[in-house]
């Protein structure tokens, strides 16, 4: 209790002051948390800290005021590594100064020399800081490329007493917590550190555009999500903050571009019909009936509809004009039925967006195998429908018979977001791909994707 007691004599008379010694000098002691009063360690720097915000006193108060940032009764090195984030913030597009760096590191080393009255102070000021830079980073983007087809999936600023209830459950990883960056999604820190050491103007200026996508993905969120990256042509599967699984795809060419989207898939559709975009009759369906003969047509598994209702009947393919839809002078309804030729595949996976975008099994797997994989429509072929199914639905999805069409309703919709990521991680460097849609020039963020459909 020696310790204690010389604690309790550093401090100026007072009773708030009293108090607050006291409780911090309690962080200190030995004694075991069961065995200590009720009194609290950071009960009087939180009440007399200026600015602590209304979250922050809620967020200690809730776990009986202790600390985050002190273990043992010093000043862990999570507080130099958060102090370095502070100064380099300009990584993130944000103001070091906003943060009051130097303040920050004062209080730092005053803290390190083990007095009770600065340890407390250091705690509320690193958290007061951290939650103003993560709540920084999280704001909404003013302006970016990606279209939200459901407006709750833009990514928005946490409270501070969510920001602070995260850093505490990390630990005790909260370096590593602060070493990745966390609070931002798991390939953000890895981007932003190739940012810091790269000596190189236009990747620099490569990397931070690829921040910004980065920025409007989800961040340490524990729902599931789907993430495409349509310059690398990749699909993850996230959960609980990591990937549980990855798969190649196919996305849109460069004149069909795959947009940057994000929405939330809500039912599949098992042996589907694959619907022709009126403007791909006179350039894939009409030549080739033209050239062989409407037996193409049929073996193809294609039916010409008189209408875009829901109750269309079939024309007879010799009754068509075909060279008049060759030259786009008459509009086709052409739809391919469910069956091994059908450019959908097995199965589709639908989110609502006003581009016609989904995801879908295909069977033109040769595609799949090369190193650059932009050719669909603007829609994303994936590699393994089956165990992407797996992972949404946890069943293997079987139609119930040959008939078209079958829907089945996904119990929780789960999100999607498509981006592009020009400079990523992969594996343990990052890798800087060729800019296939030409967005990183500032030519890409009206998004090309009218065409958007297989």
């Amino acid at each position: 209790m020696d310790e204690i007691r010389g604690a309790g004599r550093t401090c100026a008379a007072g009773a708030r002051i009293a108090t607050f010694c006291f409780a911090v000098a309690l962080a200190l002691s030995p004694v075991s948390a069961a065995a200590q009063p009720a009194a609290t360690p950071l009960h009087a720097a939180l009440e007399e800290t200026p600015g602590a915000s209304g979250d922050v006193r809620a967020f200690y108060r809730a776990r009986d005021h202790r600390p985050i940032w002190i273990r043992g009764g010093r000043l862990g090195r999570e507080a130099d590594t958060l102090l370095r984030l502070l100064e380099s913030a300009e990584l993130d597009g944000l103001r070091p100064n906003r943060y009051r760096p130097r303040a920050v590191a004062e209080a730092i080393a005053a803290a390190r020399s083990g007095s009770p009255e600065a340890l407390a102070r250091a705690e509320m000021l690193l958290s007061r800081r951290l939650t103003d830079y993560v709540r920084d980073m999280r704001r909404p983007p003013r302006r970016t490329a990606m279209i939200y087809a459901e407006r709750d999936l833009r990514t928005a600023r946490p409270r501070a007493r969510a920001v602070l209830a995260a850093a505490a459950a990390a630990a005790p990883s909260l370096q590593s917590y602060l070493d990745s960056v966390g609070w931002m999604h798991p390939f953000y820190g890895r981007v932003r550190a190739a940012l810091a050491t790269s000596r190189s103007s236009e990747q620099q200026r490569i990397l931070r555009l690829n921040l910004e996508r980065l920025k409007a993905l989800p961040a340490d969120s524990p729902q599931r999500y789907i993430l495409v990256d349509a310059a690398g042509a990749r699909l993850w599967m996230f959960e609980n903050g990591r990937a549980h699984g990855t798969m190649r795809v196919v996305v849109g060419r460069i004149t069909d571009q795959t947009p940057m989207i994000a929405g939330r898939i809500r039912h599949a559709v098992l042996n589907p019909y694959w619907n022709v975009p009126p403007d791909l009759v006179p350039s894939r369906i009409a030549p080739n009936v033209l050239s062989r003969g409407v037996g193409w047509l049929r073996g193809k598994g294609y039916q010409v509809l008189s209408d875009w209702s829901n109750t269309p009947r079939v024309v007879p393919a010799n009754a068509v004009d075909w060279r008049a839809a060759a030259a786009g002078q008459q509009e086709l309804r052409v739809r391919q039925l469910p069956g091994p030729e059908n450019a959908m595949g097995r199965i589709k996976f639908m989110f609502p967006n006003d581009l016609g975008v989904y995801l879908h099994d295909t069977p033109e797997r040769g595609l799949l195998r090369e190193a650059a994989r932009q050719y669909s429509a603007g829609c994303v072929r994936v590699e393994d429908a089956a165990r992407l199914g797996r992972w949404l639905f946890g069943r293997n999805l079987r139609a119930a018979n040959r008939s078209p069409e079958q829907y089945v309703a996904l119990p929780e919709p789960v999100p999607v977001y498509i981006t592009y990521l020009t400079a990523a991680p992969e594996g343990q460097r990052i890798v800087f791909r060729r800019d296939v849609y030409g967005r990183d020039g500032g030519h890409g963020a009206a998004m090309a994707s009218r065409n958007a459909r297989r």
